[in-house]
């Protein structure tokens, strides 16, 4: 493997806050230099020419078809959609089927992550068998095979005894448990948020407030047990402020959200536009708002693709009928950059925070780090077409949107694992 030079570069190391034109040197897939001087003998020299030259991207909620629906999204296609938006590291849930609360099966997606060369696979473990919400899983042999966190997936565990007892099991493992923020009994059936341009629709509807009232029972709870707490896609001003407030208190919370809940409002539903219904559903624009205010203020520590793949017959149902879900990965980058954040920070949301958050050696520049490198034109426009994309899923809810932020190159280990003019060899 010959030495790489990227010249001309901005390099942008939100890790340790770095953010300046320089160049950086890959020896046999590590980052070995990030100073000026003479090109090694023999090394391929890439002139990114004022690009960002930024760490891989490191998605923490990323749903596959892998195993049990693979027409749907595999491993392999998955990796391809991601290397296409500069991602390199994936966290992905256990919601699968079978779902993922045996050891054997954390081990077998972190070696299909490996065998296809281009990202890294890091499984959720189930927090209960079959993420059914009643008996627990095996969370220590699951941590043991090498599980980062424990979630149920999409399911939230509705049993507030049941959520103490596995937070407290998570402390004596020092393992995040992450939670999807919904009242299970509310959000039963319904599709959309509850409003006027649910009731107009006609269609069965959740009230914004189950998503806080499950924040709320569960922030008590990580306080009485001392355990490390996440909320996932939080969409909801009521939600945020609780956990701002719970975060004042010194409570171990932490939280995402995903491009859609900054960037689409209900409204975006349209004509019963079933890539826009989702999980949680779109809502009201202060809502949205209050997501962007808590992006900038910190308060939301990382910002996931929330990929949720499906086929055609899976939207091509009447909206309440059809799955919900929308593709994510290639759309990571371009709907963030546009959240009116400072770069660097925008790029820490995507790098270095949620590797931070799930205890992965990725997200950052440092020297003697894998060359897991994202170069990209933050001013280069492209238009997502869905039918286009790159992977088996086209489900995206950004179907037509233009987009700031167009990836040129993504190494995995100091491999080219993607090039632009390779995005139409990039589908599977």
């Amino acid at each position: 493997m010959s030495d790489i030079v990227f010249e001309k570069v901005r390099l942008i190391d939100p890790a340790s806050g770095r953010d300046e034109i320089g160049r950086l040197v890959v020896r046999q897939g590590k980052i070995v230099a990030c100073e000026d001087g003479s090109v090694p003998e023999g090394a391929r020299v890439i002139d990114g020419a004022g690009a960002v030259l930024c760490p891989g991207l490191v998605d923490m909620r990323v749903a596959l078809g892998e195993p049990g629906s693979e027409y749907r999204e595999s491993v392999s296609s998955g990796a391809r959609a991601a290397v296409a938006g500069g991602i390199t590291t994936m966290a992905v849930l256990p919601n699968t089927s079978p779902p993922i609360d045996n050891p054997a099966l954390v081990h077998l997606l972190r070696v299909r992550g490996e065998e296809t060369g281009m990202v890294s696979i890091h499984p959720y473990g189930a927090l209960t068998r079959g993420c059914e919400g009643g008996e627990m899983a095996e969370l220590g042999l699951l941590r043991n095979a090498g599980a980062v966190a424990f979630t149920d997936g999409t399911r939230a565990i509705s049993d507030a005894k049941q959520m103490r007892n596995l937070l407290s099991y998570s402390r004596f493992l020092d393992a995040i448990v992450v939670q999807h923020p919904e009242d299970p009994s509310l959000a039963k059936g319904a599709c959309a948020t509850a409003g006027a341009r649910a009731v107009r629709m006609g269609l069965p509807q959740v009230p914004a407030e189950a998503e806080a009232i499950m924040i709320a029972r569960d922030l008590r709870l990580a306080a009485m047990t001392g355990a490390r707490l996440h909320f996932a896609h939080v969409s909801t001003a009521e939600g945020l402020d609780l956990i701002r407030a719970a975060k004042s208190r010194d409570v171990r919370v932490t939280c995402d959200t995903a491009p859609p809940y900054f960037s689409m409002t209900e409204d975006d539903i349209g004509d019963f536009r079933t890539y826009a219904k989702l999980s949680p559903p779109l809502r009201n624009n202060t809502d949205r708002q209050a997501v962007c205010a808590a992006l900038a203020d910190g308060t939301i520590d990382a910002v996931a693709s929330d990929h949720a793949p499906a086929d055609a017959d899976d939207k091509r149902l009447p909206f309440a009928q059809a799955r919900a879900g929308g593709t994510g990965l290639v759309t990571l980058l371009g709907v963030t950059l546009g959240a009116g954040l400072p770069l660097v920070d925008a790029l820490r949301l995507l790098t270095s925070a949620p590797a931070a958050l799930l205890g992965l050696d990725a997200g950052t520049l440092a020297i003697g780090n894998d060359a897991d490198l994202c170069l990209f034109d933050p001013e280069g426009s492209w238009t997502v077409v869905a039918g286009d994309l790159p992977g088996r899923a086209q489900n995206t809810p950004f179907d037509g949107r233009n987009l700031k932020g167009r990836v040129l190159r993504t190494f995995k280990r100091g491999v080219e694992v993607f090039t632009a003019d390779g995005l139409a060899e990039a589908r599977s």
